[in-house]
């Protein structure tokens, strides 16, 4: 089986985002890995799911982002949102943030980090490094995040921006005039907009629905309207977090026989499975898992797929959370979890893996000088 691609963490990744805009607003220390040009304001646009493939895949749809530079980057393993804010929170691969993907094993017991309702698991030590947004801050770079209300105070929205001064915006409207007056602030501004309903589209209905390629034309016109209120001086990035699929084939790891023999805890998505072994059940459930998936998915031991690289460097600390095995679909194919997980057994659209159409993300640009 060929091995998968690994992200281009250093060279082309969405980790190398964040400090390539630190380094264009002259904040001290930032590696301007992307070359960015040096501007005094920055807007970056995180479009959730909106994949490389997806976007080129419906120029009709989306005219204005199809004629704007850019190319292609890689986001982080797993090509899920929690995983990707945390870089583009920090500047840092997975490894180095921890904020290994949806469901991770913590003190024993499987946490979700996108939901977040543990108030015992504190954001600011689940998820220590500092962020870009208090780096910037703190060069006096005014520096905005503005998204839904109610993400406003969540543990995630903790971990992955704090340093930033959230402004609620509930519609894309919002999005652009606060955006708008934020970009306005101080003398440099560093300004964040999250769109969250690409990828609820996707998840609900499908990238292949027409509910979704309606939707993309909306988030055309937001960056269109974004680029349009661009005070001299600035530059506006549009990425995303990941892409998406629709995969056709399931495997219930609950009702599939020999899959839940050993396992302790089963965390992570349906395109990226963390499986958590027993004590001295490891080799086991990796034979049991590799058997039962065969050439449909990558099953790695955690130590393989650490070196391979998949999560950056990975500080000691983080090891626990990824699985003892991972299970990575690369064929169509989701694993579901139909009674642990009746959520995502809902799902449509799916992301996580480490194949092109989820792990590439546009990285777009525009000037106003």
């Amino acid at each position: 089986m060929t091995p998968p691609p690994v992200p281009r963490y250093g060279a082309g990744a969405l980790a190398d985002l964040p400090g390539s805009i630190l380094a264009s607003l002259g904040v001290p220390g930032a590696r301007n890995v992307l070359e960015l040009p040096a501007l005094p304001r920055v807007c970056l646009l995180i479009v959730d799911g909106l994949g490389w493939e997806l976007l080129r895949a419906h120029p009709d749809d989306a005219p204005y982002l199809n004629s704007l530079r850019g190319g292609p980057i890689t986001a982080g393993f797993p090509a899920t949102t929690v995983t990707s804010l945390g870089s583009l929170a920090t500047g840092l691969p997975p490894g180095g943030h921890g904020l290994l993907g949806v469901q991770v094993a913590h003190e024993g017991r499987l946490f979700n980090c996108l939901r977040w309702r543990d108030e015992t698991v504190d954001p600011e030590v689940f998820q220590p490094a500092p962020t870009v947004y208090g780096r910037a801050a703190a060069d006096g770079v005014e520096v905005s995040y503005v998204s839904l209300g109610m993400y406003e105070g969540s543990g995630l929205t903790h971990a992955t921006s704090r340093g930033a001064t959230y402004v609620p915006a509930n519609g894309m409207g919002q999005l652009v005039g606060r955006a708008e007056h934020a970009l306005a602030q101080g003398e440099r501004a560093f300004v964040t907009v999250y769109h969250a309903d690409l990828d609820a589209t996707g998840h609900q209905r499908g990238v292949h629905s027409r509910d979704w390629r309606h939707h993309l034309r909306f988030v055309d016109l937001l960056a269109e309207q974004l680029t349009a209120v661009l005070p001299p001086g600035t530059a506006l990035y549009i990425t995303a977090d990941h892409g998406m699929v629709d995969p056709t084939e399931r495997i219930d790891a609950d009702t599939t026989p020999g899959l839940r023999d050993g396992v302790a805890l089963l965390g992570g998505d349906a395109r990226c499975r963390y499986v958590y072994a027993e004590p001295g059940a490891e080799a086991d459930v990796l034979a049991a898992w590799a058997e039962t998936l065969g050439d449909r998915a990558w099953v790695y031991p955690r130590a393989e797929a650490v070196a391979a690289g998949w999560f950056g460097p990975v500080t000691p600390g983080h090891l626990p959370r990824i699985g003892d095995v991972i299970a990575v679909p690369h064929a169509d194919l989701a694993i579901t979890a139909s009674t642990q997980e009746p959520w995502l057994d809902a799902m449509i659209g799916m992301h996580g893996s480490l194949v092109p159409a989820e792990l590439l993300v546009p990285l777009l640009a525009v000037t106003r000088a």
